[in-house]
């Protein structure tokens, strides 16, 4: 089980590196071609729209690989392909009340967003579940790197947020659709047809999805939109850019790894022999996090201003200035991201809902404090601090964990 998770990770980490390395290459011609009101408003919609599309299968395309049955998650898919359509058609009718802050042609990509983002998580998960890890790395790479690429051609265009929008839409429908080819095992295109009784029985299969993961998803996505709309509206849309910024290449190191082990550590819990088995498989995935995560807080620490000043351009120094206080929180994310499977395995969503609202609580307590206290680097050091408690309970609670069902082991 060591080796099948090592050998996954590797191979998902490879395309990942690929896919990520073009957006960290191309970020210093990025805010070259776009201001920093640009990158606000983009962020600004962009993190709506994710916020949208993470919960437009209600989360079902998670218990795809809890599913054992071709049939099931063949019923699985089609519920999946329902509810996104609905979900993108929800954000069409959404779009109108954004266009006079926005700015219509802003505002008309929402529903696009949405389902690029909501497409690829779900077939994503597909490809998950049949393991094939492969087909996967080669989807990021097309939906990362073919995103940041897109955005300094169009930048060269001078779109302005437009052109940061149109980017990653138009990548991640082509990553979708290279998920989606070709037809997957179990002829799910064919199941859009089916009686609603069927579907309504494999929804109540896995309800806790929606009950549970589903609200948890969506509060996760709405602390970086809530964030983004309060520095907004405390110092303009130049100040989000900043903050969306620095927070989009902190966290590449945990998008870049996390991504990788989290796609290969679900399977590998959901069909962990004993519970013993799946503890130390947790504990040695914190444990090399830890090991990881360590460097990346120390070199943020003492050279991160001096680096991201130098990379970004001096319309860009004030990213710079963040990235000294947000070290702490960075380092503790890039441990948990990749965890966050984890309860999910272990049908712990429940537990992970009600201290998700207390992490909720914690940020913007931090976020709301620093901003009064010292503007946006307040703001950065007000997170670290109340967040570094949040991290380590979750960590030990997960490394003790007592309550793992029996259903949720091979």
């Amino acid at each position: 089980m060591r080796q099948g998770l090592l050998r996954a990770t590797l191979t998902l980490l490879t395309g990942a590196v690929a896919a990520h390395a073009l957006p960290l290459l191309l970020g210093p011609v990025l805010t070259r071609l776009y201001t920093p009101a640009d990158f606000g408003q983009y962020a600004l919609l962009w993190a709506l729209a994710t916020n949208v599309a993470v919960v437009a299968c209600a989360r079902y395309e998670f218990a795809l690989p809890l599913e054992k049955s071709s049939r099931g998650a063949a019923l699985l898919m089609a519920l999946c392909m329902r509810l996104l359509l609905a979900a993108t058609a929800a954000a069409a009718l959404l779009a109108p009340a954004l266009a006079w802050g926005q700015g219509p042609a802003l505002a008309w990509l929402l529903p696009a967003g949405v389902l690029a983002i909501g497409a690829t998580q779900w077939l994503s998960l597909w490809a998950t579940r049949a393991q094939r890890f492969g087909l996967l790395s080669a989807a990021r790479f097309v939906q990362q790197g073919g995103g940041a690429a897109l955005q300094v051609l169009l930048g060269a265009a001078r779109t302005g947020a437009l052109g940061l929008l149109l980017g990653p839409i138009a990548a991640g429908l082509c990553a979708a659709w290279l998920l989606a080819r070709p037809a997957p095992q179990g002829g799910w295109r064919r199941m859009w047809r089916q009686p609603r009784r069927r579907l309504k029985a494999i929804a109540a299969r896995h309800r806790d999805f929606p009950l549970y993961n589903t609200p948890h998803a969506f509060m996760g996505a709405l602390q970086d939109t809530l964030a983004l709309l309060l520095i907004a509206a405390w110092a303009g849309d130049a100040a989000a850019g900043l903050w969306a910024l620095a927070l989009r290449y902190l966290k590449a190191p945990a998008t870049l790894l996390g991504g990788a082990l989290s796609q290969a550590l679900y399977p590998q819990l959901v069909h962990a022999r004993s519970a013993d088995a799946a503890r130390t498989l947790v504990r040695r995935s914190m444990l090399m996090l830890a090991l990881l995560a360590a460097p990346l807080a120390a070199l943020l620490l003492l050279w991160g201003p001096a680096l991201f000043s130098w990379a970004f351009g001096e319309e860009w120094q004030g990213t710079g200035a963040l990235v000294r206080g947000l070290a702490l929180y960075i380092g503790l994310h890039f441990i948990a991201s990749p965890l966050a499977v984890v309860t999910l395995a272990w049908r712990a969503q429940p537990w992970a809902l009600r201290l998700s609202l207390v992490g909720q609580l914690a940020f913007f307590a931090g976020l709301g404090a620093g901003l009064a206290w010292d503007g946006l680097q307040g703001a950065a050091w007000g997170v670290s601090a109340t967040m570094a408690a949040y991290f380590l309970y979750y960590f030990r609670a997960l490394a003790s964990w007592s309550d793992i069902p029996h259903e949720s082991l091979a």
